[in-house]
């Protein structure tokens, strides 16, 4: 299971003037898909960290051209994104950042070199990823809503011995939580959008695989299709 916590072994920093710029907001809140050495997907992780690890030589860009993988240093990478430019074949869906002496484009997958942990298997059951999971809906009503509008919900109230697992906890509205009370959704005369179940992948990955821009990642995470 791929995670979207790097562990702390990637936190080396290159020098700030070598870095991409934060001026280029949109492409700096994009991910990057980190791969093991083995190419197998353990972690998503912010742009300004793959960058810092392309710049420590700690990994390499992995780019899908024409069904095939090819491999590029920071340098070699920064030579293609300069190719690029020059004959205007930058595309769409590109994230492109602009340093003080260079223009580079954000790359989608990156394979940490000395790196050869496995995926995760789970996870991580937390009040973020069950809102993830659930779209940001209530579960009730079926109208989405900021996080700051949302609550948990114990399908089996938590009172008469309901757990807290992925099975039996939904995300709800204030207003339905409150209507729903210390009762099932049936006594409650409610009706569930869809039975809560535990998440096959990171609630995460899922959103981001919905984009279009992210079409890469899917030649690196089974069952993505």
């Amino acid at each position: 299971m791929v995670s979207t916590v790097p562990s702390s072994d990637l936190h080396e920093t290159p020098p700030d003037e070598d870095l991409p710029s934060q001026s280029s907001h949109g492409a700096m809140q994009s991910n990057v898909l980190a791969l093991n050495r083995n190419f197998q997907p353990v972690h998503v992780i912010s742009v300004r960290r793959a960058f810092c690890l392309l710049y420590k030589e700690q990994a390499e860009v992995i780019s899908v051209e024409n069904g095939h993988y090819a491999n590029y240093s920071f340098e070699s990478w920064l030579e293609l994104c300069e190719l690029k430019t020059a004959l205007g074949e930058r595309g769409d869906d590109d994230d492109w950042i602009r340093a003080v002496n260079f223009e580079i484009q954000v790359p989608r997958v990156i394979r940490l070199l000395d790196y050869d942990r496995m995926p995760r298997n789970t996870v991580k059951f937390n009040r973020r990823n069950i809102f993830l999971r659930d779209g940001h809906r209530c579960q009730y009503c079926g109208k989405r809503y900021s996080s700051s509008r949302l609550s948990l919900d114990h399908v089996l109230p938590k009172s008469r011995g309901g757990p807290d697992t992925w099975e039996n906890i939904v995300c709800a509205c204030l207003k339905c939580n409150v209507t729903k009370g210390g009762r099932t959704p049936t006594e409650a005369g409610m009706k569930l959008l869809r039975p809560p179940a535990r998440p096959h992948r990171n609630p995460t990955l899922s959103r981001q695989l919905s984009f279009r821009k992210y079409a890469d990642w899917k030649n690196f995470i089974h069952g993505a299709d």
